[in-house]
């Protein structure tokens, strides 16, 4: 075991079929699992036929899974190294599997649910354990301490729901954090019009960024302010009805919409004013 590698294992049995039942596995499936470790909910993904693909970085790890315990299985198939590099590449080689999911280390877990996220791929249903502070950030509501730019992430294409909160004891070793098994559910329409979604993340990236701060400010001092100034700044305010000197975590859902089709609104306002000066 590696200390840089975040590697707490799963060792409850009931809480690993727990998992593999929320993935509501067909045989057949392709299955993507990152951090299997030594396997355990692997074996238990192959018992039900389905099309393992495991994305371990640990050397030692690959070998026990590749020589000893699944070698010679043709339903599971090893891809080594960092999933941060290895996971973006067969995503854009084979496009999304049917299930996703991973133990995911404390230390990179949010790095690569958010990469997989703010990608074009979107998987029916993935199933993860991760910090509970971080499943809390995810499942937030509006107005809540936890409504975060990651909260907007995740439920702009998914149904987000904490399944489950496993204590220190279900690993081996024991950490020091509590862990929270959560349930992604694609949903049959995104909250976000394709139209909009580069806008729509710029602006969270943006309104999130400093939460001390107001939303003015925050749009002046990041990607928006750049890309509008501060007169589209205050226009796009005005526009879409947003208190200036309101916080991020207080704007809700709509808000955040009608934000981004306020900015798509005023770009396209802009292209139009220069086409007409050509």
């Amino acid at each position: 075991m590696s200390k840089k590698f975040g590697q707490n294992f799963l060792i409850s049995h009931p809480v690993r079929e727990r998992i593999v039942d929320l993935l509501e596995v067909q045989a057949g499936q392709q299955v993507w699992e990152i951090g299997p470790g030594i396997g355990s909910i692997t074996s238990l993904l192959l018992e039900k036929r389905a099309h393992v693909t495991a994305f371990e970085i640990d050397h030692g790890f690959c070998r026990i899974l590749s020589e000893q315990a699944f070698g010679d299985d043709p339903l599971f198939r090893l891809v080594e190294g960092d999933a941060l590099k290895t996971l973006p590449t067969l995503l854009q080689r084979e496009g999304e599997p049917s299930r996703i999911c991973g133990n995911l280390p404390y230390n990179v877990g949010s790095v690569i649910l958010a990469k997989l996220l703010e990608s074009s791929f979107r998987p029916p249903r993935m199933v993860f354990t991760l910090q509970k502070e971080v499943v809390d950030r995810i499942c937030a509501q509006p107005g809540s301490k936890d409504w975060s730019s990651f909260s907007l992430l995740a439920q702009a294409d998914y149904e987000v729901s904490l399944a489950t909160t496993i204590n220190s004891g279900a690993f081996y070793p024991p950490p020091k954090v509590t862990s929270s098994v959560i349930l992604f559910t694609l949903r049959g329409e995104s909250k976000v019009a394709p139209s909009l979604r580069t806008y729509f993340f710029t602006l969270v990236r943006d309104l999130f960024a400093q939460r001390r701060k107001t939303v003015k400010n925050n749009l002046l001092g990041g990607k928006v302010g750049a890309m509008v100034g501060r007169d589209g700044v205050q226009w796009v305010l005005d526009d879409a009805h947003v208190d200036s000197s309101l916080r991020a975590e207080a704007l809700d859902w709509e808000q955040f919409l009608a934000l981004s089709a306020s900015l798509s609104s005023y770009r396209a306002r802009c292209t139009d004013d220069t086409a007409q000066t050509k």
